[in-house]
């Protein structure tokens, strides 16, 4: 065969095989996707267990999507593993690094590991992107990093700046009241501690912060009705324990 006919032969096969290819991708990006969405359903339903197990079955798949990536590192943040979460959100920004939510998610697995400096790090990169649109959120999670490192000025600052952009934004609204409350103002933090349960009346946690915040400042009727509160929304919990204690010192002490 002449040097002219097998580099046409050659060049034949590689196409040949490129076509023969590029539908067998199409379709791996299609079951992926469908996998991927089942996962979410899960994940949505709290099961996280499923949802991994669709997740890992989409990136056996198609690895290469930075949606499927962040959906593995939530999975494996739900269920309590950090390191693995962190190991796919950073997969997902590899593969797209203007990915807003997968940065804000890679900061909230460090605040899992009590890693507050490298949290505020990412939260602040993604809060000066102008494109994402819940700032709110990076801007809450500063707080929070801020209010664990004991630097309440800061947390203050970050969650007003939340509530600048989501005046209802529950976790702002709670990680203030808490701030105030390390700052010693009790009645700055009764006050968005009542608004928060007037927005959200079915949060027991939210009384259970203003138990504490009536219980400091010597208002232990309201203490005893916040504390109640919990015991009748969260029955048979460990918060629920926590009110029933909190009710037999104040009524041991003050009654």
């Amino acid at each position: 065969m002449s040097r002219r006919l097998l580099g046409g032969a050659l060049l034949t096969i590689a196409l040949l095989s490129i076509w023969s290819c590029a539908p067998d991708l199409t379709v791996q990006k299609k079951q992926e996707k469908a996998s991927r969405n089942l996962g979410e359903a899960y994940y949505q339903r709290g099961n996280y267990t499923e949802a991994l197990r669709e997740f890992l079955k989409a990136e056996s798949l198609y690895p290469d999507d930075p949606f499927l990536q962040n959906d593995l590192g939530l999975a494996y943040k739900a269920k309590k593993q950090p390191d693995l979460a962190i190991e796919h959100f950073k997969k997902a920004l590899k593969i797209n690094p203007d990915y807003a939510p997968a940065k804000n998610n890679l900061g909230t697995a460090y605040l899992d590991k009590g890693d507050w400096d490298t949290a505020i790090k990412y939260f602040k990169s993604v809060s000066k992107n102008l494109l994402y649109t819940t700032p709110h959120l990076p801007l809450a999670n500063l707080g929070w990093a801020y209010y664990n490192k004991k630097e309440y000025h800061l947390a203050e600052k970050y969650y007003r700046e939340a509530l600048d952009l989501k005046p209802k934004f529950i976790n702002a609204m709670r990680g203030l009241g808490l701030t105030y409350m390390a700052m010693g103002k009790l009645d700055d933090a009764a006050q968005i501690l009542e608004s928060a349960v007037k927005n959200y009346p079915d949060v027991y946690l939210l009384y259970l912060d203003l138990g504490k915040v009536y219980t400091e400042s010597g208002e232990e009727d309201k203490a005893l009705a916040a504390y109640q509160k919990v015991i009748e929304l969260d029955p048979g919990s460990e918060s629920a324990a926590k009110a029933s204690r909190a009710i037999q010192d104040i009524k041991r002490y003050h009654y």
